[in-house]
């Protein structure tokens, strides 16, 4: 009888085992055997509610997919806190590699170095670090080649002459302060065309329509606004029309598919796309090819040169890409 009462515990115990297997089994990437961890990608970047992280997260995911790699794809939202915890997730899932476009030049530093302590390789694309040696690449679009273009078409486009405004990014993100700079390099270099206000907008729309609606109070007869991403320039857009103005120049900087659809309506006159698929795919390839032989077999910065949209040739551009 005590045979057979241990006997019946036993049966129930397996059984009890494989009903929690089954409800694991069940369940997406984040809960993963261990034997699985060596051929795991971990995808980190800002929210994809702005287009352009969606873009390059889903071109990391596809082409680590094509590649054999099993992904988890997470956004830290910006925040340095969040971005650490999603990073010693990865540690801990002891992922092949970490495709990152991070929370912070600084503040992103210790995070990448504490991941190449534990042998898990990262791969930066679209913002850089303050430091290098650390990261395997660090791969982003040419900002200061990118705003550049999109000064010189600003400055055709305001004939040379006007008053303007410029929208600029995150201080904490170097992108922001290259931009910025490339595009005093040009614009300095016509004494007709004067800046009356520069404010940070940190990237956001709503922030930069409000800012707008601000400056367009105290200079309510702009002729231009420049801005260091496409959100911050859609939000000029907004302001602009809500206060009736029109003729205004905007250019943006990303060469988002809501920025093209304003250089074909003519309420925007241009951007720099970014091609932010292309810096994702290139991340995950020199990633595969690591962790195959040691090595990328690319230097650790690498640039992406952009590319100028006008409404003369915004139907050949589509997500963040050629088309």
């Amino acid at each position: 009888m005590i045979y057979r009462n241990r006997m019946a515990q036993s049966i129930a115990a397996v059984a009890a085992g494989l009903m929690v297997l089954t409800a694991c089994g069940g369940s997406d990437n984040s809960s993963d055997s261990a034997s699985s961890n060596d051929k795991l990608i971990a995808i980190i970047t800002p929210s994809p509610d702005n287009p352009f992280f969606k873009a390059e997260a889903d071109a990391a995911k596809k082409k680590a997919t094509s590649l054999g790699y099993k992904t988890s794809v997470a956004s830290h939202d910006d925040d340095p806190n969040k971005q650490s915890e999603l990073i010693d997730a990865a540690i801990s899932r002891k992922a092949a590699a970490i495709i990152l476009d991070n929370a912070g030049a600084d503040a992103s530093i210790g995070p990448v170095r504490k991941a190449a302590k534990a042998g898990v390789p990262v791969f930066l694309i679209d913002r850089e670090i303050n430091q290098t040696g650390i990261a395997k690449a660090q791969i982003v679009s040419n900002n200061a080649q990118g705003a550049q273009i999109a000064a010189q078409e600003f400055v055709t486009s305001m004939k040379g002459k006007g008053d303007y405004v410029e929208l600029t990014g995150k201080e904490s993100d170097t992108n922001a302060g290259v931009r910025s700079k490339g595009f005093t390099d040009v614009l300095s270099q016509y004494p007709d065309i004067k800046r009356v206000a520069r404010q940070t907008a940190n990237w956001d729309q709503q922030e930069a329509f409000s800012k707008m609606e601000t400056i367009l109070q105290r200079f309510p007869k702009i002729d231009g606004v420049i801005a260091g991403n496409d959100t911050m320039a859609l939000g000029a857009v907004a302001a602009l029309k809500a206060a009736k103005r029109t003729g205004v120049v905007v250019i943006g900087f990303d060469g988002s598919p809501d920025a093209i659809a304003q250089i074909k309506a003519g309420t925007m006159q241009a951007t720099a796309l970014q091609p932010a698929a292309l810096g994702a795919e290139r991340a995950v390839e020199q990633a595969d090819k690591f962790a195959k032989t040691g090595k990328t077999g690319q230097p650790e910065k690498q640039a992406i040169d952009c590319e100028l949209i006008t409404k003369e040739n915004a139907d050949e551009f589509g997500v963040f890409a050629r088309r």
